[in-house]
């Protein structure tokens, strides 16, 4: 195969996904091989068991390249938590003469200047995106390269993250075999897949919904404008269903998956039996009170959501409304509660509420199979779609240290066994 395979590695609170592909010079992905393993080592978005981790990736790697006939060796990675930041920054540069037009150069340069900014302790840069650029005193600018001018100002979203949870992450994608060519913030990377040009252009939010966490961004005018991170996830609604109803927690996930609705009228009538554990008796379950604690929760889900829609300025800036994205999304009706419960709550123009969809990851994708991957995949088929010209992002200089750092301590890793059964040889010999 001679075109280059992209590669998205999410690795989740409840699952690691893997997407692989090939895209052309339209920017269209052909989905080549997708895979998924259990994410046992990884607790509220951070990794807490390197080799449990490792192996997740291993097998969801080994599932996709099976799948493509491919040979995976690097990927781009998620990265996600309560631990990321975002902080808007502005920098201006002067250059030696109007005359002559502004190049990729002088924006590199001005872009090289926010990874100077002081982050908080334990904490470093991983993205540096900007707002919007500006020429002498022409505000508002997009691209201002070719144009003409002294002073070229930008204002950035500078986005850091716990130095401890990025060594991790590295240590153990390093560990399964593979070279990180990005490291992108979770819905940054979900939005490459699920949000279009126009929604961007026009304002829209993008709401991921993950195991543990709710992350949003909101786009304006083509670029990105707000970013939030919520401490609670879908994982949420599968404690309260547990709780409730006294089972456990992997039925309580099978009752969310396949019964549960985020509107509480419906299923009214409705009943679902949950076999008994150990020999104990059954449970009938009413759907119409599964969807009642459903819906209890969604609703304060929804009411974090809209403030920080508010919070951030945006509340009647939204004309695309809001896309759902992340395995959280598949829940039942999950649009309409988004719709009734902003209703009333956001300014007249939106006489019933934000307009809302659901984000399928299909619309970058050149396949027309129906067996494509769901919803959850969002993030990982983003992922893959992230380039140097798509996200651009200057390398930061810990990387290189960091690859090197990981790349002796997996190769420690494999030597410790072999140095370890020398040393019992020749202890017994010895003896």
């Amino acid at each position: 195969m001679n075109e280059q395979v992209v590669v998205g590695l999410d690795i989740g609170t409840d699952k690691v996904k893997v997407a692989a592909g090939i895209v052309d010079p339209k920017g269209k992905m052909t989905l080549l091989g997708s895979g998924e393993a259990p994410s046992q080592g990884v607790v509220r978005s951070n990794i807490v068991n390197i080799d449990k981790t490792v192996q997740a990736i291993r097998s969801a790697v080994q599932t996709a390249s099976q799948a493509g006939n491919i040979r995976i060796k690097g990927a781009n990675i998620s990265i996600t938590g309560r631990h990321i930041k975002s902080k808007i920054h502005h920098s201006g540069i002067t250059r030696e003469s109007e005359e002559g037009e502004i190049s990729a150069e002088d924006i590199l340069r001005l872009n090289k200047d926010m990874y100077r900014v002081v982050t908080p302790p334990g904490a470093e840069i991983i993205h540096v995106i900007p707002r919007e650029y500006a020429v002498d005193y022409e505000e508002g600018v997009k691209d201002p390269q070719g144009m003409s001018g002294v002073r070229l100002n930008g204002n950035f979203h500078v986005v850091t993250a716990q130095t401890n949870i990025i060594n991790n992450i590295y240590k153990c994608v390093n560990r399964a075999g593979l070279d990180i060519d990005h490291l992108v913030f979770s819905p940054i990377a979900s939005g490459m897949a699920v949000l279009t040009d126009e929604e961007k252009e026009m304002g829209v939010c993008l709401v991921n919904i993950g195991a543990s966490t709710i992350e949003l961004v909101i786009y304006e005018g083509g670029a990105l404008q707000h970013m939030a991170t919520i401490p609670f996830g879908a994982q949420t609604i599968t404690k309260d269903i547990a709780q409730a109803f006294m089972v456990m927690e992997q039925q309580a996930e099978d009752l969310k998956r396949k019964y549960a609705s985020a509107h509480e009228e419906e299923n009214k009538h409705a009943f679902i039996i949950v076999p008994g554990f150990r020999s104990r008796p059954k449970k009938e379950i009413a759907l119409s009170v599964l969807s009642r604690v459903t819906a209890a929760r969604m609703q304060e889900n929804v009411e974090h959501i809209h403030a920080e829609i508010i919070r951030a300025g945006f509340q009647d800036k939204l004309p695309g409304g809001i896309v759902l994205t992340g395995g959280g999304a598949q829940l039942h009706n999950i649009e309409r509660i988004f719709r009734h419960m902003t209703n009333g709550m956001v300014p007249s123009g939106y006489s019933q509420g934000y307009d809302t969809r659901i984000g399928y990851p299909y619309e970058r994708l050149a396949n027309q199979e129906e067996n494509l991957p769901g919803i959850e995949y969002g993030t990982a088929i983003g992922l893959a779609l992230v380039t140097n010209k798509t996200l651009p992002n200057i390398e930061h200089p810990n990387k290189q240290r960091r690859h090197q750092r990981a790349t002796e301590s997996a190769e420690d890793a494999q030597e410790k066994p072999r140095r370890q059964k020398k040393f019992w040889h020749l202890f017994t010999k010895l003896f």
